[in-house]
This record gives structure tokens, sequence and C-alpha cells, in this order.
């Protein structure tokens, strides 16, 4: 069945955490990835701390965006990069044999095979949905879970405007993992509840 990954929204303040603990406390989460785009390194450096703690004391594992010197540096448990960031031999160098390396590869069923190959322990198609996170480079059609699961045993994660509303077909199509980001926490009830909706989901 699969499993919810949730990235950070863009720009966060220090409230935000709080926030992260009572969505946490809401249902199963597998991860959070740090993807604070609109901060500079030294705001992470700042915010991330906390962020960590809180995941950790709930068994969830933490992910960098793009940064494999900054995810070590931080105490994260791994790192995504995408086809423009480090390259995955990097990445893979700097979180080691058991940290945890995800790469984007839009529709691309080159890239990720590619990247499995290569060693990643997750490949990440989108964007599913249109979303309003970021101008997605790419559409993944739904038939590419369905292709990978049937050839692969590595994970596929789902990216871009999902919701409790439209995640069904994603997850009936054989995505292993939906990552979340703007579907959780600017869903009108609350963050909480948009991550209780997707728990009964994919219970």
């Amino acid at each position: 069945m699969a499993e919810l990954y949730l990235l950070t929204p863009p720009r966060i303040d220090a409230s935000f955490n709080e926030t992260l603990a009572r969505t946490l406390d809401a249902g199963p989460v597998m991860a959070l990835q740090l993807r604070l785009k609109d901060h500079g390194v030294d705001e992470v450096r700042k915010l991330a701390p906390a962020l960590i703690q809180t995941c950790h004391q709930r068994g969830v594992s933490v992910i960098m965006n793009d940064d494999p010197k900054l995810a070590v540096e931080l105490g994260c448990d791994g790192v995504h990069i995408g086809q423009e960031d480090a390259s995955q031999k990097d990445a893979r160098a700097a979180v080691g044999p058991k940290g945890i390396v995800g790469v984007t590869c839009h529709d691309s069923r080159h890239l990720a095979m590619l990247a499995g190959e290569r060693g990643a322990d997750y490949v990440a198609f989108g964007a599913v949905y249109e979303t309003a996170t970021k101008t997605p480079k790419s559409s993944a059609p739904l038939e590419l879970f369905t292709w990978w699961r049937e050839l692969f045993e590595l994970p596929s994660v789902a990216i871009g405007g999902i919701t409790p509303d439209n995640a069904r077909p994603v997850i009936e199509a054989g995505a292993d993992v939906l990552a979340v980001s703007g579907g959780v926490w600017n869903w009108p009830d609350g963050p909480e509840h948009a991550c209780t909706a997707f728990s009964q989901l994919l219970d």
C-alpha cells in the first residue's frame, strides 16, 4: 500500500514546527522533505534542526532537497536531487550507503531506469496533476506508475498537485509513495485533517 511523503512549504517561520508536529501526529507519514526554496542556506540551518527533531521523535525520515552536503551537516536521513542538481554519484558519496537518495525523473522511463541502475532509493515521477507549488517540467501519466511497478521493485514516488480528493487514482495506478505539499499545508480544513484523510485512503 502507498505511503505519504510530505514536502515543506517553500517558506516557513518558526511556528511551522508546531503545525508539523500536529500534522505528523494525525496520520502515518514516512518522510518529510526539507524543500525550503525561499530561504537562504543560513536560514535553513536555523530552521531545520527543530523540524528534524520533530520528525525523528516520530520515526519520520528527513530528506534534504538538492543539497547533499547540507543534508549531512544537519543530520538528515538523505537527499532528493533533481536532474540539474548534484550528481547522483556525489549525492551517494555524501550521504553514504545507508543514506536515502531520491531522484526526480519527470515523466522519463529512461531517466528512472538510469537512476535505478545508479543505486537510487526511489524515483519520483511528476507532475501528476497541475500544481501551484512549482512550474512542472513534465506531466507524468498514471500508466507510468503501473508500468514501473510491473517491472521494478524500486519504489516510485508520485508528485504534483496530489490532494485527498484526487489521490485514489494515483494509488490505484501503482504509485508506492505520494509526495504532497500544498495538498496538506493548504488544505481548507487544515493540514491535520488532510493528513488524516490521506491515512484513511492509504490504509
